[in-house]
């Protein structure tokens, strides 16, 4: 009875302490991150440095504010990222349904061959990609980039989708057609409802991969006024020999908030979106 006691009390001590450090070590290079854009650079050489931040300096977010070119970076990748995740969430409803409820030939290879390209890496694409973007006029814009990103996200997406479509029971679908409606109804007024988390899900993970992006718009877009974020920071924000770490960080931190912001509101959607279909009845 003793030892079980003491076996209770060491998991209930040991598996929050455990967590604790755990989420430590993943949160220190954002903190890191956050008070580094809010020093002066000449406390960020200090030795030994500053863990604690007691005076914090704004004047890296005034100045980057007041910056044209990151404002129009900013916007760029808003533009692009959300035009991709439209993209891609109507692509991906489309073609995961059409995987899920229809039969024709050749349908596993067909599923197999969407998500064997997964494996290539995107460096080993670009080459082509660039040339065939030369050809057909879409270096330079963001409609170019787009598809990009879209051709991307596409394959995980319509696997997703067609997971949550799976487990929609197929008997709502019959109900409805006997009242008549379509198969466009029947989508968009019976399935889509039923998978909002793999909606979300999708979107989420779509928005994330298009607002991280650096070798796709890094390579399709040279003109700065058309940049997105990640290639303006790398070129406009990192030089090849001194570098201004707090106006790095500082932009860093700006770049992040998007993504926080997703995180923060639709969690829950994006838990439940990722763990569908890991079990089935």
């Amino acid at each position: 009875m003793d030892k079980s006691w003491k076996e209770r009390m060491l998991r209930l001590v040991a598996t929050p302490s455990l967590l604790t450090i755990y989420l430590a070590f993943l949160l220190f290079p954002l903190y890191w991150m956050a008070i580094t854009s809010l020093k002066n650079n000449s406390e960020l050489f200090v030795l030994p440095p500053k863990w604690i931040l007691t005076k914090p300096v704004f004047g890296h977010y005034i100045k980057l504010l007041s910056e044209s070119a990151f404002l129009i970076y900013y916007r760029n990748s808003l533009i692009v990222s959300l035009s991709t995740t439209l993209l891609t969430l109507l692509l991906a409803i489309m073609a995961g349904y059409a995987f899920s409820r229809f039969r024709f030939p050749y349908k596993g290879f067909a599923m197999l061959t969407i998500m064997s390209t997964q494996m290539l890496p995107v460096v080993s694409l670009l080459i082509a990609l660039y040339a065939m973007y030369k050809s057909y006029g879409l270096l330079n814009t963001h409609l170019g980039l787009v598809i990009a990103l879209t051709t991307s996200a596409l394959p995980f997406s319509i696997m997703m989708m067609k997971v949550f479509f799976d487990n929609i029971p197929i008997s709502l679908e019959e109900a409805a057609k006997m009242d008549g409606v379509s198969r466009t109804g029947i989508l968009f007024r019976i399935v889509m409802p039923l998978s909002k988390p793999g909606i979300f899900a999708v979107g989420i993970y779509s928005f994330i991969m298009s607002w991280d992006d650096l070798l796709y718009s890094l390579t399709l877009i040279t003109k700065d006024a058309l940049r997105t974020l990640n290639p303006g920071i790398s070129i406009r924000y990192m030089g090849e020999v001194a570098y201004d770490w707090a106006n790095i960080m500082t932009v860093c931190v700006a770049s992040t908030i998007p993504i926080m912001l997703l995180f923060l509101f639709f969690q829950k959607y994006m838990v439940s979106g990722m763990t569908a279909g890991a079990v089935k009845e």
